[in-house]
């Protein structure tokens, strides 16, 4: 039963993986205990079965509040991936830092933190889990930076750490179904890049799947098939007609998304069309088969995108869509 397997905190509850996370947990009994930073958020939440707590990574004693009569932490609270570094960072990295610091003097047995495909720069072949980590982006850096100190502290502690380095996951409420949803997606490059992928529901399987095995490990989890963008796209368009995708020059990409992210910095938002984001969808990034049965021993929900792409397209049926799960703010 999962009420003997201890009380469960999931942060970043409100945003895409992090509501997948807590939907799951609520649906399997576990009734989590969910951070949330912005109360107006707190509606997206209302039909889980669910303890809902206000806090911030940012304050340390809204963490211990949090924290108390925990035992395992699913950590989701992060800025998005295409943020530019001066917002990551502390986020990512001094928000995790906090965090693990209160599990810590809280007494939290399990740590669980999604790490990201992006902590490994250009592949000539298929990632595996001996693959060296070389970030080419501030995100994956950030990602890996709060990795290796969370590790560290972990094993200081005695507590037991777990990253689960997630392909590209996909979904209703991501940023790129969004912009499907919209019918335009601006990409750059020729898209015959390989990339992994994986669904958010299979993505959410394997953070509660890790968290209940409880062995401290580092690995990274895909679908059973990389594919290139061109075929991502393709596969959409085939249930999905109305989708236009116009592809622009690397080079081009470049020189227009530096020039933006110049003028973002005296802005109060950020640039969904940075150069981190150009530097992400270009480089090629396949991941080996069958990851997600060697780490986790379970089977996939949507063992490739044809399968999971129409999938996401049914929850983009007009009475069950709703925005982007993405932090503007």
């Amino acid at each position: 039963m999962a009420g003997n397997k201890g009380k469960i905190l999931v942060t970043g509850a409100t945003g895409f993986i992090g509501y997948e996370v807590a939907k799951q947990l609520s649906q399997q009994g576990y009734k989590p205990r969910l951070m949330v930073r912005r109360p107006l958020r707190g509606f997206l939440l209302k039909s889980l079965d669910a303890e809902l707590m206000q806090g911030n990574l940012s304050q340390p004693r809204s963490l211990e509040r949090m924290l108390d009569s925990i035992d395992t932490v699913i950590h989701l609270g992060a800025r998005a991936a295409l943020e530019p570094a001066r917002s990551i960072r502390s986020s990512i990295v001094e928000g995790s830092i906090n965090l693990m610091g209160a599990a810590i003097e809280s007494g939290v047995k399990t740590f669980v933190y999604p790490g990201t495909i992006l902590v490994y720069g250009e592949q000539p072949g298929p990632i595996n889990q001996q693959t060296k980590p070389a970030p080419l982006t501030d995100y994956g850096r950030a990602k890996l930076e709060a990795e290796t100190i969370l590790a560290r502290m972990a094993e200081q502690a005695n507590i037991c750490f777990i990253s689960v380095r997630l392909s590209h996951t996909y979904g209703v409420n991501s940023l790129l179904f969004d912009q499907i949803r919209k019918g335009l997606i601006v990409f750059p490059g020729k898209g015959d890049n390989l990339f992994s992928h994986l669904h958010v529901a299979d993505a959410a399987r394997a953070l509660i799947k890790a968290a209940e095995m409880a062995k401290p490990s580092i690995s990274i989890l895909a679908d059973n098939q990389s594919c290139t963008w061109n075929d991502f796209f393709a596969i959409t368009k085939q249930y999905y007609p109305r989708l236009r995708v116009i592809r622009v020059p690397t080079w081009s990409a470049l020189a227009v998304t530096g020039a933006l992210d110049v003028l973002y910095r005296f802005t109060s938002s950020w640039n969904k069309f940075s150069l981190t984001a150009v530097k992400s969808w270009t480089s090629n990034l396949p991941v080996e088969p069958n990851t997600f049965q060697d780490v986790l021993g379970l089977k996939l929900m949507y063992p490739t995108v044809e399968e999971g792409i129409p999938a996401a397209l049914d929850d983009l049926i007009s009475f069950h869509w709703r925005h982007s799960l993405v932090d503007k703010h």
